[in-house]
């Protein structure tokens, strides 16, 4: 099998429509999904609990849709052969602080529910990889505009 550019943004936009499908469902099923985890659980109990962790579910899944769907515009741009465009930049932008955000979500829910502290970890980790890689874009879009120029 040929692998190439195309086949390789088309399985990344099949990858963002399944994760769009399961956030879908953890969405409509939340409560369910909460339910469940609360009766596994061994440090979560109460009526209180269950509430907070319905509000951290829901509070990052809000930056979830949002990175999904930057994402997407931004495979749309790659797609069409402009990946080193102002919007592609804003893109990640937002993609960075939808990482931060749920990193700041998860930092908060640790004041119920510890384990959380590692969603916040790798969250604020992405948050950090994708804002590098939005600096790598602009300085490459400096680097083309400059070039552009240049006779």
């Amino acid at each position: 099998m040929d692998w190439n550019k195309d086949k390789s943004v088309m399985l990344s936009r099949v990858c963002i429509v399944v994760f769009a499908i399961l956030l879908a469902a953890a969405d409509i099923g939340a409560y369910w999904l909460v339910s469940w985890f609360m009766g596994v659980s061994r440090t979560l109990g109460g009526l209180r609990d269950g509430y907070l962790l319905l509000t951290t579910v829901y509070s990052c899944s809000v930056f979830a849709w949002i990175l999904l769907v930057n994402l997407w515009k931004l495979l749309a741009n790659i797609q069409r052969g402009m990946p080193f465009e102002t919007s592609s930049v804003n893109y990640l932008r937002v993609s960075s602080w939808c990482c931060a955000g749920v990193c700041t979500i998860c930092l908060l829910s640790t004041l119920y529910y510890t384990p959380l502290i590692l969603v916040s970890i790798a969250s604020g980790f992405m948050a950090l990889i994708v804002r590098i890689i939005k600096n790598v874009f602009e300085q490459a879009i400096a680097m083309k505009t400059e070039l552009d120029y240049t006779v």
